[in-house]
C-alpha cells in the first residue's frame, strides 16, 4: 500500500513489535534464519485498518444490548424476529434495549408501539434505530420517561404522534431520543465499562481494525480509556475527538486534559487527535443543511433545507483550531452545511495567517460540489467519505433530494480526481464496521435495494484501501509508523481469505478476515 498503484512482497519479518524486512521469501530465510515461519497459503496480508470517523465508545455501550441490526450474528429479516431477539436478552437498567434495527432490511418493517406492548405490557423496552439518532419506545418506556403528548420538545426533534389520534407513536426524533437513552442506559460501573470496551474491540478487530477512533469524546470517557489501556484491558490504540458544537464545550477543549497529538504511552495508548465541529446532521433525517429545499417536507415547514449550528460558534470554534495548532475534524453533511465549514476555515486562514497541511479533514462531505472540492485541494483539506451511507439511505434519498443530487452523494471519484486527499469510514454503530463491506460499497455504489446510484462515482478496490490504510494513517499523522508494509513501521497487520484485488466487485463485501495482528500479536476475534 506504498503506492498508487498495487505491490506485492513475498516475506516480512517482524521483530520487536515492528516490520524489520519487507522483500523476497529467499533472503529473509537467509538473514533470519532462527525466525518462525508462517506460510499465508494463498491469503492476503495488508496493513491494519484504520478508522478515521467512528464511535468505539458508543459502540462499546451498545453491547449492553441486543444486537437487532443486519450485521449481527443473527439478524432479524421481520419484525416477529426483532421482538424474539428482544425477548431473549436480559434487561440491563431495567430496560430491555435492542440496537442497529433498519426498517429497510425487515421485510415487514419496525414493530409499531402496539406491537411492543402486546409483546412487553410491563417491561420497558427501546430500540435504537440503526442511525444512532432516533429510535421506538413502548408505552411503558414513554410512561417511565414522562413523555405524554404534551410534553414539549427539545430542539432539533421530535416526539411524533399520530396526526388522527394525538396519542404518541413511541418514535423519538434526534434529541428526544438521545434524552431517553441516556435515561435508559443510566451509569455503570467502570468494571462493566471496560468490559464493553473489550467487547467491542473483539468486534472491531474481527473487521481487521488495528486503530479505532471515538468521537465525541468527554473527560470521563478519556479517563478510562487511558485506564483500560493501562491496564491492559485493550490494545487497539484509540483516537479520540472531543466535540465542540456550542460556546460551552468550545471552553472545555481549553482544558490541560486535552493533549493534542500525543498518546498516552508513548507511541501507543489513547491520542487525542484534534476535535469534532459540527455544521448540520444527517441526511437521511432531512437535517442535511442544503443549498437547494428538500423535495419531500412532509411534517416540515415548506421550502425545508435542513438545519446548521450557529455560524458564530462554527467560525469560533475552527477559528480556535487554526490559532492553536490543533487538528480540525470537521463534521458537514449538505452543501450549506460545507459551505459554511469552508468560509469559517477560510476566514481562520486569513486571520491567523496559518496555511499548509494541517491534515484538516471534513468527515461525510456527503454532498460536496466540485467547486468545493477545488477548494479543499486549495486548502490542504481531506475529505473522508462514508460509502455505506449510500448503500444504506440513497433509495429514500432519491425521494427526499430527487435523483440529481442523492446520485452525486460521496462523489470519491471526483474527489480523488481533483486531488484531495480522500479517506473512508463506516462511522461504526450508525453502520456496519465492515470495511470490506464498505470497500465493496465504494466500489458498486449499490444500495439496498440492488439500485446503482452514481455510477461514474465508483472508484477501484485498491484506492477504497488506501483510503483506511495509507492515507489515513497520513490523516492521523502517523505516516511514519502505520499505514504501510514497510521496515520501521509498526507490525499492525490483517489476513483476508481472499485478495480485494482478484475478485469481481460485487465479492469483496464476502470476503473474510483471517486474523488481525496489532504490534506483531494476534488479536482474538472469535
Amino acid at each position: 500500500m506504498e503506492g498508487d498503484t498495487p505491490e506485492y512482497v513475498e516475506a516480512i519479518v517482524i521483530q520487536d513489535e515492528k516490520i524489520v524486512f519487507v522483500g523476497a521469501e529467499k533472503t529473509a530465510l537467509s538473514l533470519f534464519v532462527n525466525a518462525r515461519l508462517i506460510n499465508l497459503q494463498g491469503r492476503t496480508m495488508l496493513p491494519g485498518f484504520i478508522d478515521l470517523w467512528g464511535h468505539f465508545k458508543l459502540f462499546a455501550q451498545q453491547t449492553l444490548g441486543v444486537d437487532i441490526s443486519y450485521f449481527a450474528d443473527q439478524p432479524p429479516r421481520n419484525k416477529a424476529d426483532v421482538i424474539a431477539l428482544l425477548k431473549g436478552t436480559k434487561p440491563f437498567n431495567g430496560w430491555i434495549i435492542g440496537y442497529g434495527y433498519s426498517d429497510a432490511m425487515l421485510s415487514d418493517g419496525s414493530p409499531t408501539i402496539d406491537e411492543l406492548d402486546a409483546a412487553f405490557p410491563s417491561i420497558p423496552v427501546m430500540l435504537s434505530n440503526l442511525s444512532t439518532l432516533t429510535g421506538k419506545v413502548n408505552s411503558v418506556g414513554l410512561a417511565k420517561l414522562g413523555f405524554t403528548p404534551e410534553t414539549s420538545v427539545p430542539q432539533p426533534g421530535v416526539i411524533v404522534k399520530d396526526p388522527k389520534t394525538g396519542k404518541l407513536t413511541g418514535d423519538l426524533l434526534f434529541t428526544p431520543f438521545l434524552m431517553a437513552q441516556a435515561v435508559a442506559v443510566g451509569t455503570y460501573s467502570q468494571e462493566k465499562a471496560f468490559e464493553t470496551f473489550q467487547a467491542a474491540e473483539r468486534l472491531l478487530a474481527r473487521q481487521g481494525y488495528t486503530t479505532v477512533q471515538s468521537y465525541q469524546l468527554v473527560q470521563k470517557d478519556l479517563a478510562d480509556l487511558r485506564l483500560a489501556f493501562e491496564k491492559g484491558v485493550i490494545s487497539l490504540d484509540v483516537i479520540g475527538l472531543p466535540s465542540v458544537s456550542d460556546s460551552a464545550s468550545a471552553k472545555l477543549v481549553q482544558k490541560e486534559e486535552w493533549q493534542w497529538g500525543r498518546y498516552s504511552q508513548g507511541d501507543r495508548g489513547v491520542k487525542v487527535a484534534g476535535y469534532q465541529v459540527t455544521t448540520d446532521a444527517a441526511p437521511q433525517l432531512r437535517l442535511a443543511a442544503m443549498t437547494k429545499p428538500y423535495l419531500d417536507t412532509t411534517g416540515l415547514p415548506n421550502e425545508w433545507k435542513g438545519i446548521l449550528i450557529p455560524e458564530a460558534v462554527v467560525e469560533e470554534a475552527i477559528n480556535y483550531a487554526y490559532a492553536n495548532d490543533v487538528q480540525l475534524f470537521a463534521y458537514s453533511n449538505g452543501d450549506a452545511g460545507i459551505d459554511m465549514c469552508l468560509k469559517a476555515i477560510e476566514k481562520a486562514i486569513v486571520t491567523t495567517g496559518k496555511t499548509g497541511d494541517r491534515r484538516t479533514i471534513i468527515a461525510h462531505s456527503f454532498f460536496v460540489r466540485p467547486d468545493q472540492l477545488s477548494l479543499y485541494k486549495k486548502n490542504f483539506i481531506g475529505a473522508s467519505m462514508m460509502p455505506l451511507h449510500l448503500m444504506q439511505y440513497g433509495d429514500a434519498l432519491l425521494g427526499y433530494l430527487g435523483a440529481e443530487r442523492a446520485n452525486a452523494e460521496s462523489p470519491a471519484a471526483t474527489s480523488i480526481k481533483l486531488g484531495v486527499r480522500t479517506t473512508f469510514h463506516n462511522d461504526c454503530p450508525s453502520a456496519s464496521p465492515n470495511v470490506l463491506e464498505m470497500v465493496g460499497a465504494a466500489v458498486t455504489r449499490m444500495t439496498f435495494s440492488g439500485r446503482v446510484m452514481g455510477p461514474e462515482e465508483r472508484i477501484g478496490a485498491y484506492q477504497a484501501l488506501l483510503g483506511v490504510t495509507r492515507d489515513a494513517a497520513y490523516t492521523y499523522r502517523e505516516e511514519s509508523s502505520k499505514g504501510t508494509i514497510a521496515v520501521g513501521k509498526n507490525a499492525d497487520l490483517v489476513i483476508l481469505d481472499r485478495n480485494p484485488l482478484n475478485v469481481s466487485r460485487d465479492q469483496i463485501k464476502t470476503i473474510k478476515i483471517v486474523e488481525t495482528i496489532k504490534r506483531g500479536k494476534s488479536i482474538s476475534i472469535r
